[in-house]
């Protein structure tokens, strides 16, 4: 059977294009024929801020908006000063990214761009199938980066909180931050019996990122993002500013098993293969780490069923969210919790998914026992 292309990716966001830019610069895949679909590609502003901690010297640096070595958590009553050393926590316009993985793209004569709009695909086994909106295309292989928020929501196993944020990019009149700190977590605002904080990323010392998070079931009206922002920038003696500009979001957190979903020929990518670590939304370090995986799986495998397994962070994560589900109103005491009994390199590792057994039994009774305790039985009761 002819094929229309070797691999087509359907979704050019994040995991998409790192993934079609690693592949262009792999020898391996130079005659390797590759389609993107993706309605909105190019993709020509700035629509997302891409955080992670990673040490001093890598990859992305020369990309960076900025990076910082210390941090601060706040609570409303405690204000802990976090040294990263030896990481960093890195700061990546998500425009820069664009710019920089399409300038690998365009080079690569074997990827073409459609703008069509996919609406299915499916795995026959010899090929597979996607169709779009204009037409149908065949391949060997199909990573879909699509995420479909319905699956997730209707699902009753896995309960599905959501990291919904709204951002602003201010200047102010008169310098104001201090560009060598940034506030990784400030819980002082209300909570109102939900996990909420603000974050502050200075560039300088009259700009930043000022981003106000939540996690919880329900998103909020856009009013409320607008004052909340500008109530914390009011209540911080931030009066006169000016918005340079915005960006809005929602990130899953969910355990949900997306790559139960995967086929021999199938593979699900980004935040719809839950590369977006459950606990905490963050997702880039796994974008970069598994597109890796995939160009060198790619070069001895052949089914897509065994590129991931669960682990045994996938459980911390699922009981996490599961006390954080029904608990919203706790995220403050947990977060304070991990961040005043642990070592703060401790915990990056853990959140990286790189710490050892007894570094995380050491994290896991900073938080209330009893209630993760009952989480564990239930979670058992109810299966994993």
């Amino acid at each position: 059977m002819k094929l229309d292309y070797d691999y087509i990716i359907c979704g050019g966001g994040i995991s998409g294009l790192l993934l079609a830019s690693k592949l262009s610069n792999d020898s391996h895949y130079k005659n390797k024929s590759i389609l993107i679909l993706d309605p909105d590609f190019p993709k020509k502003y700035n629509d997302r801020t891409l955080c992670f901690w990673d040490k001093k010297n890598s990859a992305w640096d020369s990309l960076l908006t900025s990076s910082w070595e210390n941090v601060v958590f706040k609570n409303g009553i405690d204000e802990k000063s976090l040294d990263l050393n030896p990481l960093n926590y890195k700061m990546l316009s998500s425009i820069s990214f664009y710019n920089y993985v399409n300038s690998i793209i365009k080079k690569n004569t074997n990827i073409h761009i459609s703008n069509s709009k996919v609406s299915s695909f499916k795995d026959y086994n010899s090929y597979c199938l996607v169709e779009t909106n204009e037409r149908s295309f065949k391949s060997s292989k199909v990573f879909n980066s699509i995420l479909d928020w319905n699956i997730i929501k209707k699902d009753t196993k896995y309960p599905l909180l959501i990291q919904h944020f709204e951002g602003w990019v201010i200047k102010t009149k008169h310098d104001f931050f201090d560009s060598k700190k940034a506030t990784f977590m400030d819980f002082s605002i209300p909570q109102d019996s939900t996990t909420k904080f603000m974050y502050i990323l200075p560039f300088s010392k009259n700009e930043a990122l000022v981003e106000f998070t939540l996690f919880s079931q329900q998103v909020l009206n856009k009013e409320d993002y607008h004052l909340a922002l500008s109530n914390y920038l009011g209540s911080s003696e931030i009066t006169d500013y000016e918005i340079i500009s915005k960006e809005t979001g929602q990130i899953p957190m969910t355990c949900y098993p997306f790559f139960e979903s995967n086929t021999k020929n199938i593979l699900n990518i980004g935040s719809a293969g839950g590369w977006s670590k459950p606990s905490t939304g963050y997702t880039f370090k796994n974008i970069d780490r598994n597109t890796t995986k995939i160009v060198e799986f790619l070069k001895s495998e052949n089914n897509f069923k065994k590129f991931l397994r669960k682990n045994r962070f996938w459980f911390y994560d699922l009981i996490f969210l599961d006390v954080l589900y029904y608990e919203n109103h706790l995220g403050k005491q947990l977060f304070t919790d991990m961040f005043k009994k642990n070592d703060p390199k401790t915990i990056f590792k853990f959140l990286d998914n790189k710490s050892s057994f007894m570094e995380e039994l050491k994290i896991m009774l900073s938080f209330p026992k009893i209630i993760f305790l009952s989480a564990v039985l239930k979670r058992i009761y109810k299966g994993l």
